[in-house]
């Protein structure tokens, strides 16, 4: 399985058995699981959303978005406790307008989940914990 570090975006495989272990990237040395989201720009989106083959949960969310506020708690505390299961990436509309235009993103929060580079579901709004694990365990 493919991995893309969070500190340098390189490009790591792990053994899918072996992807629950919390390796180290090869590139950097830095751990591959923080257990927290990423802030994904448009610089390394593509190495987590395109090239790593782990699922990737992306929150669409902007600072002014009562809603993305709200919900901000419960989707760390699902990187926390779902990693290296899934990748957690947060985008804020507002700084990464070209990401947030290519993905056609209308309202805020929006989540979406890609794999290898497709989305594969696309929720918009804010979830409470246990919709939104169930969402992602029916997604994976």
């Amino acid at each position: 399985m493919i991995v893309a570090c969070p500190a340098c975006n390189g490009l790591n495989r792990l053994p899918a058995n072996k992807v629950a272990q919390n390796g180290h990237c090869g590139k950097c040395k830095q751990a591959l699981f923080l257990g927290e989201p990423l802030e994904l720009t448009t610089a390394n989106f593509a190495a987590h959303a395109q090239k790593a083959e782990l699922p990737l949960v992306v929150d669409f969310w902007a600072s002014w978005c009562g809603p993305c506020q709200s919900f901000a708690p419960v989707f760390s505390q699902a990187a926390s406790e779902l990693e290296p299961h899934f990748r957690f990436g947060k985008i804020n509309t507002e700084q990464q307008q070209q990401l947030a235009a290519q993905f056609n993103i209308r309202s805020i929060p929006t989540l979406m989940i890609f794999k290898q580079g497709k989305v594969v579901a696309q929720q918009a709004g804010a979830f409470p914990k246990q919709a939104f694990y169930q969402w992602l365990s029916q997604n994976k």
